[in-house]
């Protein structure tokens, strides 16, 4: 379809499944907007992260259990197709995953690991798309400047910056607070 044509109808979840295998594709706005895959410093860090977390706070493995972690879920929140790298739900809020590709119900953790070619929809348009559907809290980790961002849904609807901890530091992050997580395990 030409971009003349494409400007006169908003994008739909037919897009996103026309996309060969090697993008990713999110519906914002009416917006489809198209990512390769990620690089794999990106992966590695997700990858890394989503196994520290999961033994504690999924599986309950040495921490305290109660939390549903998944790697790249498709979320269907109102209009918007989102897909972060992680996201968590506390098990009271989704006792059991769905047997199907996506959720409607929002997260109460995201997890963007930023990469040039996302980091200005990951801080713009998804932030706002998390903001609007309550998501308690969102983290931006860049792998490149070796940073996590811990931000707080504040009681406008606006995430407030909680954190910014930089290169091999050791930390404690809301909302898994409970567990050290050694900055370092992300970027190796």
């Amino acid at each position: 379809m030409g971009e003349a044509a494409r400007k006169h109808r908003p994008a739909s979840y037919a897009d996103i499944e026309a996309l060969p295998a090697h993008l990713v594709g999110e519906l914002v706005a009416g917006e489809l907007l198209v990512s390769p895959r990620p690089a794999l410093r990106h992966t590695r860090a997700a990858s890394r992260l989503g196994a520290k977390l999961g033994g504690p706070f999924d599986l309950g493995e040495g921490g305290p259990g109660g939390w549903q972690i998944l790697d790249e879920p498709e979320l269907h929140l109102a209009q918007d197709i989102v897909v972060p790298d992680l996201a968590g739900w506390r098990v009271g809020r989704l006792p059991e995953i769905p047997d199907r590709p996506w959720l409607d119900l929002a997260p109460d953790w995201a997890c963007e690991v930023l990469s040039p070619s996302t980091v200005a929809n990951d801080r713009g348009i998804k932030r706002q798309v998390f903001a609007r559907e309550g998501v308690p809290y969102l983290w931006w980790i860049d792998p490149l400047a070796r940073t996590l961002e811990v931000l707080r849904l504040g009681p406008q609807r606006e995430y407030v910056l909680e954190a910014v901890h930089i290169n091999n530091a050791v930390v404690r992050a809301a909302p898994f607070a409970e567990l050290e997580l050694d900055l370092a395990l992300l970027w190796g």
